[in-house]
């Protein structure tokens, strides 16, 4: 990829923070423009290394800008698109980092107007953590970023899109936005539904307990530490193929209650072997 004339990162958080890391590290713009939407952390990123420029408005941040990507949580997006819109150079390319993609790719679009593109994008990388200073410019090596373009969307942004998340290190997958959709709320938000509804029904019980907790207990709850109003806006963004997920999550787990209720050990054996046989084809971490 060439490297893009200027990267212009809104509202950085883990996700905005490791983009600048990672772009600057790579090569993968001569110039790093970013907006945060606080004074004190605006002044913060003025000390950083991999940060050119700190804007004070989002419109002053993408006034020269070749790419930009908006890495707010998901209810703030298409409204900051609509902000810079106005201000975006004719061509340039729009992208972003939220976790839901069906709305937010077309009314990200609708937004910019047709003097610009924009490419929904979702790394899935990420950390319990938020804020910029736990980012790392590494965060996205080897790392699935879907790419969501709509029918109608510009290849030539496509590609610029596809190429910068490559360059920093990504695998990239194009598909639609629903179809990201449903694929996320299975392997993404189902995960952390569970995880945190599972901490809050043993901390009903003895408190004590959970000092006795090994591996097992910390391993399958680690994201229930994530941040609840963070996930608050996903929910709603993605509810009805989150509920889809759940409901039929629910039947798998009442089928494993009757095998077991039966005494069907054959039935409670063969599902967790399933369950060993998926678990076991997960492709290794970098």
């Amino acid at each position: 990829m060439t490297a893009l004339t200027q990267l212009t990162i809104l509202a950085p958080g883990l996700l905005g923070g490791s983009v600048a890391r990672a772009a600057r590290e790579k090569g993968a713009a001569h110039r790093i423009v970013i907006w945060a939407r606080r004074p004190e952390v605006r002044q913060q990123l003025r000390t950083q290394p991999w940060c050119d420029a700190v804007a004070d408005t989002p419109e002053e941040a993408v006034r020269e800008a070749s790419l930009v990507v908006i890495a707010s949580p998901v209810d703030k997006i298409v409204a900051l698109a609509a902000q810079i819109a106005a201000a975006l150079p004719p061509g340039a390319v729009v992208t972003d980092v939220g976790s839901v993609k069906g709305e937010i790719a077309r009314l990200g679009q609708a937004a910019v107007g047709a003097k610009a593109h924009f490419i929904g994008a979702h790394p899935m990388a990420g950390s319990e953590k938020t804020g910029w200073e736990h980012g790392t410019a590494r965060l996205f090596e080897h790392r699935t970023c879907f790419v969501t373009p709509l029918a109608e969307s510009n290849a030539a942004a496509v590609e610029t899109t596809v190429a910068f998340w490559r360059t920093l290190g990504s695998e990239v997958v194009t598909v639609g936005a629903d179809e990201h959709d449903e694929i996320v709320a299975h392997i993404s938000h189902l995960p952390q539904m569970i995880a945190s509804s599972l901490c809050a029904f043993l901390a009903q019980k003895n408190p004590a307990w959970r000092n006795h907790a090994g591996g097992g207990l910390r391993d399958t709850t680690r994201i229930a530490g994530s941040d609840p109003a963070l996930w608050r806006t996903i929910l709603e963004q993605n509810r009805d193929e989150v509920l889809r997920a759940l409901r039929a999550f629910e039947e798998e787990l009442h089928q494993f209650q009757i095998a077991l209720s039966n005494r069907d050990y054959v039935e409670v054996t063969a599902r967790m072997e399933r369950g060993k046989a998926y678990r076991d084809q997960f492709r290794p971490l970098p």
